[in-house]
């Protein structure tokens, strides 16, 4: 690293992912941590949860385990829009105090997976809303894009508190 990339705050501050899977919210780019992907499948229907945030589609019996479902479109207060061949399920493992859950968020279709240089790293502008800057690590400018890259934890945490799903197996 440059002189440059090991004091940029950003950085030092909020631990970007080198690695990133992208997807896309209509014409909006997003990224995710590669390393907290666990599985990447198609739409399927999910079992509706009564009282849950409406945000939270329900959830999804993989191999076991109980998976809330998280339409991130709706949580992002964006457009509805039908789900399609192309729309995808992206799980998560999640962390969530001292705990490990796993969670999938809906997104309109998966892109690729990126490598983000520290100096494509930008600050996030303040825009409003503590919130939902809180769930954004920061943006990135990749091949002529501009990425939100997304801190899963920060994200799920309220939704997870909302939703007593139990921790995976073998996490403290």
């Amino acid at each position: 690293m440059n002189q440059a990339a090991t004091s940029d705050p950003l950085v030092a501050t909020r631990d970007v992912p080198s690695q990133v899977l992208t997807f896309s919210l209509g014409e909006e780019h997003f990224g995710v941590d590669i390393l907290r992907v666990k599985e990447i499948r198609g739409w399927t229907p999910v079992t509706k949860i009564p009282q849950v945030p409406p945000h939270v589609l329900g959830v999804l019996n993989l191999r076991g385990s109980i998976v809330p479902i998280v339409d991130l479109r709706v949580r992002f207060g964006l457009a509805h829009a039908e789900f399609t061949p192309l729309t995808v399920i992206i799980v998560l493992t999640v962390n969530v105090g001292d705990t490990q859950r796993e969670f999938g968020l809906v997104v309109d279709g998966v892109s690729d997976v990126v490598n983000i240089a520290a100096e494509n790293l930008k600050d996030t502008p303040s825009l409003g809303s503590a919130a939902a800057a809180a769930c954004i690590r920061g943006l990135a400018v990749v091949a002529e894009r501009m990425l939100i890259l997304l801190d899963v934890d920060t994200l799920i945490e309220r939704d997870a508190e909302q939703i007593r799903i139990p921790p995976l197996a073998g996490a403290a």
